[in-house]
């Protein structure tokens, strides 16, 4: 059935509906710091990254490009291409990774996680590597959904969100991620309109957000790593600094460019002859 030219079981987009803007990045990498002791001398790289909805969820796709220059060794460069893909409620996602060493593949994972039960719990399944799987526990969120949440605690003024999110990007199963919400500061100072950056995107609230994240499989753990982001109210960051254990590096936007619905639902409506 067609209503105003497209079809009208077209899924609605929520988080279009929460005001993100679906767009493409690119992020120049660098090492900020390191601790006493620690052998690297240098990172450099980029990070790409694309968010686009289509007819019934989320597309992203993270591509990494990173060269890490050591004291004592060689130095080597690291390719990741990571990719899901979430639908509109929240309750499927797949997903599909690969990492390289100096051009060799030296880990790859697909598969997916399903939140099927009554009580929102469900199940991670990989393809690749053969028979992991991971259970995951109500309340758990994929990579979008978490997005949408802090988002609304940050537009709501809240400063703590603490949540469980599962986004297929490793072996170490969900995550709890707790988020402390800081002041609320200008997202577009320091940058300028280019052909490169639509600097509009940037224009409008912004807070900066610390991302503390914490292994499920030993809660006893300190925190894996930690992010500080600037985190706009249409989704997009434009710098982040992460913090591991033994250094720091940044990830500042230079590149930005919104992005159009991937639906092909509206030319397929074009096409056809509307309901008498």
């Amino acid at each position: 059935m067609l209503t105003g030219g497209v079809w009208a079981d077209t899924p609605v987009d929520p988080a279009i509906q929460d005001g993100l803007t679906p767009h493409k990045a690119l992020y120049k990498i660098g090492l900020v710091s390191t601790k006493s002791g620690s052998q690297i001398l240098n990172i450099d790289g980029q990070m790409y990254y694309q968010w686009q909805p289509g007819c019934d969820g989320w597309t992203s796709d993270n591509r990494f490009k990173i060269l890490y220059e050591y004291a004592d060794s060689e130095p080597m460069a690291v390719e990741s291409d990571f990719s899901t893909f979430e639908t509109y409620d929240g309750k499927s996602l797949s997903f599909t990774s690969q990492r390289k060493r100096d051009g060799e593949v030296f880990e790859e994972m697909r598969g997916q996680a399903l939140l099927d039960k009554e009580d929102g719990s469900g199940a991670a399944d990989f393809s690749i590597p053969e028979g992991l799987s991971f259970a995951l526990s109500s309340g758990t969120l994929f990579p979008m959904q978490h997005t949408r949440a802090v988002l609304k605690e940050m537009k709501a003024g809240k400063k703590f969100y603490s949540s469980t999110i599962f986004d297929g990007s490793d072996e170490e199963g969900p995550v709890e991620v707790n988020a402390f919400i800081g002041k609320k500061i200008d997202g577009a100072d320091g940058f300028t309109q280019s052909d490169d950056l639509d600097i509009s995107l940037l224009q409008g609230n912004a807070n900066k957000v610390r991302l503390a994240f914490f292994p499920l499989s030993n809660p006893e753990s300190t925190a894996d790593y930690e992010m500080d982001v600037v985190f706009h109210e249409n989704g997009i960051i434009s710098h982040m600094e992460i913090h591991y254990e033994d250094f720091s590096l940044s990830q500042q936007l230079i590149a930005l460019e919104k992005q159009e619905n991937n639906c092909k639902t509206d030319e397929k409506a074009t096409k056809a002859k509307p309901e008498d």
